[in-house]
């Protein structure tokens, strides 16, 4: 099963479940760096860094004030002030191994909010902190 478009696919449906859009994209793309885009694996891996700091508000205004800078036509790239406090994805990576994945979350007739959003946002927020803490250890 591709879990991420799968999530992907039903975040479009769900606009309870988009309040994690950037989460789950960052998470995946920094736990496969291989399909990612590597210029924006830092951003992601500070987002992410920010997620767990602060929570997912602070990372939803954080996005917010990026759509908005794009929108009104402000210089091409991403504004990296808000996270300039995180540090950098380390060198050396991928990590071999992060202790909660994508491909173990629970589907249940389809969906990955069978048993409420809630535990899905504390399922996503476990990969997340499962993300920054594997890509610390490879820096230790």
């Amino acid at each position: 099963m591709d879990y991420y478009h799968a999530i992907l696919s039903e975040e479009q449906a769900d606009a309870r479940m988009y309040r994690w859009h950037a989460l789950v994209v960052c998470a995946y793309l920094v736990q496969h760096p291989s399909r990612a885009h590597e210029k924006y694996l830092d951003g992601q891996f500070r987002q992410l860094q920010l997620y767990v700091d602060q929570g997912l508000d602070a990372l939803l205004r954080v996005a917010a004030r990026q759509v908005a800078r794009n929108k009104h036509g402000a210089r091409p790239g991403y504004d990296m002030a808000p996270l300039a406090a995180y540090a950098p994805l380390p060198p050396g990576g991928p990590p071999g191994h992060f202790r909660a994945t994508f491909c173990a979350l629970p589907v249940r007739d389809g969906s990955f909010v069978f048993d409420g959003h809630p535990a899905y946002g504390h399922r996503i927020e476990t990969i997340a902190e499962a993300t920054v803490e594997s890509w610390r250890s490879i820096q230790a």
